[in-house]
């Protein structure tokens, strides 16, 4: 029987204690927790993960700060934009909403971002702190993948991870996180990518698959072998008449027929996806306590 692991459940439980400790915070004379936002333009998905963030922020006790900009905006404009939040005292944490308009460089935002505000952790000083084994702001969709596996006690010492995608935001950083010497870890990790040759039998060879291409229900049951664990990193709209938002999420497994073969697995949507916030939540409650980053 395979155990479905519960992303909401266990992203209420972490919630929970991260707003208690605002509350203790708070009744020790200090002040609540700020995370800021800016979002470029109106692109439907970052327009919901944007409000799903400070919705997020309202409930934990965190204060939270919305900035906008139309997509015509200047990067001049945009950097400007980050230098006063690096300098704000009252802002804890920001991030810059992902994808940006194609005129404007995303490499050069991340890197005009304070590291000590990073709390998306894309900064190459996070990232090579993590790379190091060195105390940083993790990437919160990796941090909150492994968290899931922390909170259900999978075994990760010494078996074989493979990891299905090579993106900086998600691919890389996991497997990076899925061999250090540490749980989760310990790993033989191997990373493929949908171009990778004999990709079905490295993943038939995985005790874990993680998989983060962006690819709806890429990976098929006859790639997975007997009592694998499967984390499901993808997430794409894709139209559907059947709801009232005319779209329906979908991930990179076939999860009705993998999930049968599997240990442990997490669907789409309610697995990695609301672990993604919380443990940006989490590198903003860091940030807020000095406990990374003096």
């Amino acid at each position: 029987m395979n155990n479905i692991i519960d992303g909401k459940a266990v992203a209420a439980h972490i919630k929970a204690e991260i707003a208690a400790n605002v509350q203790q915070l708070i009744r020790d004379g200090g002040k609540a927790p700020c995370l800021a936002a800016v979002l470029v333009g109106h692109d439907g998905a970052s327009e919901t993960y944007v409000a799903a963030k400070v919705r997020t922020c309202g409930e934990i006790g965190f204060r939270s700060k919305l900035i906008r900009f139309e997509d015509d905006v200047c990067e001049e404009e945009l950097l400007e934009c980050i230098c006063g939040l690096n300098n704000d005292s009252d802002v804890d944490g920001f991030i810059v909403q992902l994808p940006l308009p194609q005129h404007i460089s995303e490499a050069k935002i991340i890197e005009a971002i304070d590291y000590r505000k990073d709390v998306d952790g894309f900064h190459p000083i996070n990232i090579g702190r993590m790379l190091a084994g060195l105390p940083c702001f993790l990437p919160a969709t990796p941090a909150g993948a492994l968290e899931l596996i922390r909170y259900y006690n999978i075994e990760t010492k010494g078996k074989h991870c493979v990891v299905i995608g090579r993106s900086r935001i998600v691919g890389k950083p996991l497997a990076m996180l899925m061999m250090q010497k540490a749980y989760p870890g310990d790993c033989t990790v191997s990373v493929c990518h949908s171009r990778s040759n004999n990709l079905r039998e490295m993943c038939l060879q995985a005790d874990i698959i993680i998989v983060a291409l962006g690819k709806p229900y890429f990976l098929k049951a006859d790639m997975v072998k007997q009592g694998a664990v499967v984390i499901d990193v993808g997430l794409t709209r894709l139209p559907s008449s059947a709801t009232s938002t005319g779209y329906k999420l979908a991930g990179d497994v076939d999860f009705n027929q993998v999930a049968p073969l599997c240990s442990y697995i997490s669907p789409v949507p309610g697995g990695v996806g609301p672990m993604t916030i919380v443990s940006l939540m989490k590198n903003t409650w860091q940030a807020a306590a000095k406990t990374i980053y003096p």
